[in-house]
């Protein structure tokens, strides 16, 4: 009788030699003659076979250079105490058939244990399964359910048609973009007043847009953004610049270089300057006639006062040798390449160390600001708003296209510091 996997708690695990050739038969011959009567009625072999509490006797065996070398498995369902008593009983056996022979127990295998460590191998297997097809399914359904909601959230704007999202015509500020792929890519996360313009032709629609709103400029970090960037800066109103990394694009940036971008944007004059790109004064502020006339009047102005303006400049050479203006020489040397802006009061006393681009919204918010001094250059933008907050004295790397000079605002350039 066989005895029922089902109920198999036990498995003895023997190794046998023998000082000659013997075949299975010789083997399991053996183990019953000899263990006949060792163990008490109990445990004697073929009843505990005859009830089924002992499985069928397993014999692998393999004849080399005249002896026999094998294993000897048998399946019980005893208690533990029973299954090492007769796995210590084989190794009684001294003898199979007509030869010399040992066996040794190896091991008694607790199946329930083993059985148990497979089955939880294989729910771990099953379990990342299911976790790694979770993650999929969820990631798939919530990129899913966003590129749905990008899609609704996408509109086509102004006689132009341009891609834009949706709070593009209620919003002070707007983000001008090369396509719509960057578009979709802000909206991913949150980023709802941007406005693509399809290319280097520069559509009326944001044309139009840019003289009404705060405007940014944000473009693939490549060749082809610098191309749409000085097209928007000759023929947009474009107030800041912001670029992706080196050679990434905005499309597929990750929200982290997008934030990071936008914040570390710069006043679009300061970028012309620094990469020597003409754009025309445009001043959302003032109306052009009235730029004319006092463009006329100043001119009048300065035609009439030239002697004075010579007397001006010597004076003003006198003053630049000053021990506290050779003092903001080396704090501009100090702050050479780091975008910063060092803010001091009438007395001299340093207020705070600022970005270059909050420098113009610092300057609108404070009245005691009276020394600028910042790794960047002057623009006129900078000077109107100098002009009208009081500031007596800016300090810049140099002299950007300044058309209107204010005369109650000292301005001097790291050459005129050297």
């Amino acid at each position: 009788m066989v005895i029922d996997p089902a109920t198999t708690k036990y498995l003895i695990k023997a190794h046998i030699k023998a000082d000659g050739i013997i075949e299975k038969s010789d083997v399991v011959g053996a183990i019953f003659g000899q263990t006949e009567g060792l163990l008490g009625d109990e445990l004697d072999l073929r009843e505990l076979q005859r009830s089924a509490r002992v499985g069928r006797i397993e014999v692998e065996l393999e004849s080399k250079n005249g002896k026999s070398e094998g294993t000897i498995t048998l399946p019980t369902s005893l208690d533990k105490v029973e299954t090492v008593i007769l796995a210590a009983a084989f190794e009684s056996i001294d003898r199979v058939g007509p030869c010399k022979a040992t066996i040794v127990a190896d091991e008694v295998e607790d199946v329930r244990v083993v059985r148990r460590k497979k089955v939880i191998e294989r729910a771990k297997e099953l379990l990342n399964k299911v976790i790694e097809e979770g993650k999929v399914e969820g990631a798939s359904i919530a990129d899913n359910v966003r590129q749905a909601v990008q899609v609704e959230e996408i509109v086509h704007f102004g006689q132009d048609h341009c891609p834009a999202g949706p709070n593009i015509d209620k919003s002070d500020a707007i983000i001008i973009v090369e396509g719509r792929r960057d578009v979709l890519n802000l909206l991913k996360y949150g980023i709802k007043n941007v406005i693509a313009v399809g290319g280097t032709n520069i559509p009326k629609t944001v044309l139009d847009l840019t003289k009404e709103r705060i405007t940014t400029a944000f473009v693939d970090g490549d060749r082809g953004g610098e191309l749409i960037l000085k097209e928007l800066l000759q023929t947009a109103d474009v107030d800041f610049v912001a670029r992706a990394p080196q050679t990434r694009e905005v499309e597929e940036i990750p929200q982290k270089l997008i934030m990071k971008a936008l914040k570390n944007k710069i006043p679009a004059e300061q970028y012309a300057e620094m990469y020597d790109i003409k754009i025309e004064k445009r001043d959302k502020e003032l109306q052009k006639p009235q730029q004319t006339q006092q463009s006329k009047e100043q001119e009048k102005e300065s035609q009439k006062s030239k002697p004075q303006k010579s007397e001006q400049t010597k004076e003003d050479k006198k003053k630049i040798m000053t021990d506290t203006q050779k003092n903001y020489g080396k704090i501009l040397d100090s702050i050479s390449g780091s975008l910063k802006a060092v803010l001091f009061d009438e007395n001299e006393k340093e207020l705070k160390k600022i970005p270059v681009r909050e420098l113009t919204d610092a300057l609108k918010k404070s009245n005691n600001i009276s020394t600028v001094v910042f790794d960047g250059i002057i623009t006129q933008r900078l000077l109107d708003i100098a002009n009208n907050k009081n500031v007596k004295e800016i300090v810049g790397i140099k002299l950007g296209n300044v058309v209107k000079m204010p005369a109650s605002v000292k301005v001097l350039t790291k050459k005129d510091l050297d």
